[in-house]
């Protein structure tokens, strides 16, 4: 009858390790960014998106922390320029790049690297706007988040008028 205790012991050992061995560690994956071969794709505005909720999107799903690093990872060229040379700011010398950090069980940590590095990289596509259907999104949200989104067919005017019926016509006045 040993069988029969194996299963359980094994069990109780999955269960209480949650599945890991409990080991957790630290690693950071590069991932360049072609900014020589496309020097006027806005490449951090792609990555980051509205409000930076993109890049918070693919740190969410894959539990890995996104840095963007190197020349152009400042907005403001003439702060980046101050910042050059300081301590902690060492990678402006650097081409623009991303840093990928996970701290995560060992079983996993590199699975969510790759999740990670694969969902970035696809990012850093360039794609006709026209085509760019991840854009178009951002866009969106953006809208959405500016409180300007209007959906398809919805009048081109901006504001809702009590005075005009959903054609955009104006109502017809009522004797009262």
């Amino acid at each position: 009858m040993p069988g029969l205790v194996q299963p359980s012991l094994a069990e109780n050992w999955l269960n209480s390790q949650g599945g890991s061995s409990g080991l957790i560690v630290k690693r950071t994956i590069r991932v360049d960014i072609p900014v020589d071969k496309y020097p006027n794709y806005n490449f951090v505005g792609r990555l980051l998106g509205p409000r930076g909720n993109s890049l918070k999107r693919v740190e969410a799903n894959t539990e890995c922390r996104v840095l963007i690093r190197g020349r152009g990872s400042i907005k403001d060229p003439a702060r980046e320029e101050m910042m050059r040379g300081k301590p902690g700011y060492e990678h402006l010398n650097e081409p623009l790049h991303i840093l990928i950090e996970a701290e995560l069980p060992v079983e996993i940590v590199d699975a969510r690297l790759m999740q990670a590095r694969e969902i970035l990289e696809d990012l850093l596509k360039p794609t006709d706007e026209s085509q760019d259907f991840y854009k178009k999104q951002q866009l969106r949200e953006l809208a959405l988040l500016n409180g300007t989104l209007r959906e398809e067919g919805s009048p081109m005017s901006g504001s809702l008028s009590p005075f005009q019926n959903s054609l955009g016509m104006k109502r017809a006045k009522t004797r009262g």
